[in-house]
């Protein structure tokens, strides 16, 4: 299978699950419950990405200091109400600092 096949197979699977949230009934989306998890899944995948890059190295774990200390800082940074930026910045020169050093 080439990449280009894997590429226009993807496209068409997003397009068919987009296409099949709008075929769901209004009833069903109604629901307090489905509601509240519907809201909190963008959350739970973001989440899990980040774990995933932060703590993951293709098949393996890899506890890498730098790039936990830059989470760490971003998620400080986060708390702390800082802007994007900010928290990007501080946390790609937490990470450079400590692999510099």
């Amino acid at each position: 299978m080439t990449g280009w096949t894997v590429v226009l197979a993807s496209g068409a699977g997003c397009y068919a699950l987009k296409l099949a949230g709008y075929a769901l009934p209004q009833r069903l989306l109604a629901r307090p419950g489905l509601r509240r998890v519907i809201g909190l899944l963008p959350v739970a995948l973001l989440s899990a990405l980040i774990v995933v890059q932060s703590v993951a190295d293709g098949s393996r774990y890899d506890i890498n200091l730098p790039r936990l200390a830059g989470l760490a800082v971003a998620g400080l940074a986060l708390w702390r109400r800082a802007p994007f930026l900010v928290v990007v910045v501080s946390a790609a020169a937490t990470a450079a600092l400590l692999r510099a050093g």
